[in-house]
């Protein structure tokens, strides 16, 4: 769990970011502290309205730096004009604003507070279906927060989802700290029993499942990808952290899988489903890591292609045994981090180009920057509709969309 010091510059909408920035470290269990000084991490979210402006965001990102252990810059600046950070030599990762809740997790898994009580969250409702994990990774502080897995049974939680959807949920997030290995404690793994169920509820809504480890979905592949193939309200989407594309790296880490087994999950999801989102996440720069095992990472970026990345550079956390291996230094972190980072984004980019011109059944999820709101596709692919009012759209509504622009991570869309 990492303490995280927050400045917001600009506009409501980055105030907006902020609160959802802040909303998902709470989730993961990190706190807030008062000051950079105290905090394992800073972030500071950008406004660049006018030259003044960015004079001022540029001296206090290095006011930052050399206030707190690591720095993140996010907003409006650091995406328009993220190369004057560097040419700045501030040293800094440049996110967007959806990519800083998992650098700051540093690879760990989510943290959620005690009991797994469900949340309805707008339209959408938060379903912890476990509490803890069967992994004993080498820099993940997580574990001793919450032990090994405890799964309420498939009838509870079936209970809890119909509960969501009964009092307005549209959007089902199925999360914990390891959604793979859900049923373990009870003998057999049943993650794909238990999303068939929820999809059997009455009721037109969508289910996205939160991270699952390579290792746990490898042993059930076949039944969770038939799962997802057979249920139109799974949302076709996959979050299942690799970490690193080396298997010696991947020992060190103590992480319970191989990276075949990793690929063998993405060849089975592609078999069964024409379109779906695979997401993953690296970790640049753990201590044992050379520049071998670097370029095996960045080779099975380019051979899997995920259309949704967390880059994280390593940082220590207190207490785990990573923390008493000797650092690589910031330096190559950050060149690593870089490179993986610009592989990234035109990976991304490539599939978010190929969307244009598809048409798209969407869930509106949520109130966007002005006049406009945020959807998820079959995929579970952020697209935004503009001027939704004339289109009288808001959240929890279904349409049809036709694929119009895009961004680096999401698509621009206009009614149907």
């Amino acid at each position: 769990m990492a303490r995280y010091h927050i400045e917001t510059y600009g506009c409501t909408s980055n105030r907006g970011e902020s609160r959802q920035i802040e909303s998902a470290l709470r989730d993961a269990g990190h706190y807030r502290v008062d000051g950079p000084e105290e905090a394992d991490v800073a972030i500071m979210n950008t406004c660049t309205v006018v030259e003044k402006t960015e004079r001022n965001m540029l001296r206090r990102a290095k006011e930052l730096e050399t206030e707190t252990a690591d720095l993140i810059v996010t907003g409006c600046m650091a995406l328009a004009q993220g190369d004057l950070f560097r040419e700045e030599s501030v040293d800094a990762q440049i996110l967007h604003w959806d990519e800083v809740p998992s650098a700051v997790t540093n690879g760990e898994c989510p943290t959620p507070g005690p009991g797994v009580e469900p949340v309805l969250d707008g339209v959408v409702g938060i379903l912890p279906i476990a509490r803890g994990c069967m992994s004993d990774c080498s820099y993940c502080i997580t574990k001793h927060a919450t032990g090994k897995i405890d799964s309420p049974s498939v009838e509870e939680n079936v209970e809890k989802a119909r509960a969501l959807v009964h009092a307005g949920a549209k959007e089902l997030r199925i999360t914990g700290q390891d959604t793979g290995v859900y049923g373990w404690d009870q003998g057999e793994r049943t993650l794909h029993e238990l999303l068939d169920r929820i999809c059997d509820i009455d009721g037109d809504f969508r289910v996205r499942v939160g991270m699952a480890n390579p290792k746990g979905v490898h042993g059930i592949r076949e039944d969770l990808a038939r799962v997802f193939a057979e249920n139109e309200k799974l949302y076709n989407f996959l979050h299942a952290p690799v970490q690193s594309g080396s298997n010696s790296v991947l020992g060190h880490m103590r992480r319970q899988h191989q990276v075949s087994e990793y690929v063998e999950v993405c060849e089975t999801f592609d078999a069964h489903l024409d379109y779906w989102t695979l997401s993953t996440d690296f970790i640049v720069g753990y201590p044992t890591e050379e520049d071998v095992d670097h370029q095996q990472s960045m080779a099975l970026l380019r051979e899997t292609r995920p259309e949704k990345i967390n880059v994280t550079r390593f940082s220590k956390r207190p207490g785990t045994d990573a923390a008493k291996l000797k650092g690589l230094g910031g330096t190559v972190k950050k060149e690593r981090s870089k490179e993986m980072s610009e592989l990234k984004m035109a990976v991304v980019a490539e599939a978010y180009e190929a969307m244009v011109g598809t048409t798209h059944e969407v869930l509106v999820v949520e109130e966007g920057t002005g006049d406009s709101v945020k959807c998820r596709d079959e995929a579970y692919r952020q697209i935004i509709v503009q001027n939704a009012s004339d289109y009288g759209l808001e959240p929890g509504d279904f349409c049809e969309v036709e694929v119009t622009g895009h961004q680096t991570v999401y698509a621009f869309a206009k009614p149907v």
